[in-house]
């Protein structure tokens, strides 16, 4: 009986499980409010923010970086190579980088990495699983546009905060969500900030 009930345990399915990573690039408020997305959801979540990215959350929000690490389920500093996140035997359902910085970016998309937050993104591509990238910058020069094609030819999603106006958010809140939301959707994961577009009525 003792190992019956073993195996069972053993065969039980496994939480959903994500990686959030944070870098230095304006708009914080994005991996503050996708942590607590996932919260909501009940799914697992390993933070990772990167030295510029608590610069960022001092001066465009309120919280202290305990506050944000409480959000999380798991928080690695980003000097931690030797953290779960940084292998691939550690099984996650995808990483998402919101926002990411072209720094970041540029570091995935090269393979060269020299932290935990791209190293855990770097490990997201060589195992084939998801890894989206809220870039978040503007203009664009050709170094980055090369870039991008590159760590999108790597199978990565660049995902940039692109608010949709169709959904006519009534606060920056709302746009906020509904980005997220899609963002969640590209995982499977549904919340009930999105709003669907189901057409234009007939006329």
């Amino acid at each position: 009986m003792s190992q019956m009930i073993s195996q069972t345990a053993s065969q039980a399915p496994r939480r959903r499980r994500m990686v959030v990573g944070i870098s230095g690039a304006s708009g914080v408020i994005y991996g503050i409010r996708l942590l607590q997305m996932l919260r909501r959801c009940q799914i697992e979540s390993h933070l990772v923010m990167s030295r510029s990215a608590q610069v960022t959350l001092a001066c465009e929000s309120d919280l202290k970086i305990a506050d944000l690490q409480a959000l999380a389920d798991v928080s690695y500093p980003n000097t931690d190579i030797g953290a779960a996140i940084a292998s691939g035997s550690f099984k996650v359902d995808g990483m998402i980088i919101a926002p990411c910085s072209v720094k970041s970016m540029s570091e995935i998309a090269s393979g060269c990495t020299s932290s935990l937050l791209s190293r855990a993104a770097d490990v997201m591509l060589k195992e084939r699983r998801r890894l989206v990238l809220m870039l978040r910058e503007t203009p664009l020069h050709l170094g980055h546009i090369r870039s991008m094609a590159a760590v999108t030819e790597a199978g990565a999603i660049l995902y940039p905060p692109v608010p949709a106006f169709y959904a006519k958010p009534a606060s920056l809140e709302q746009m906020i969500d509904h980005t997220l939301g899609r963002v969640l959707d590209l995982f499977d994961i549904d919340v009930p900030e999105v709003q669907r577009w189901h057409g234009t009525a007939a006329a």
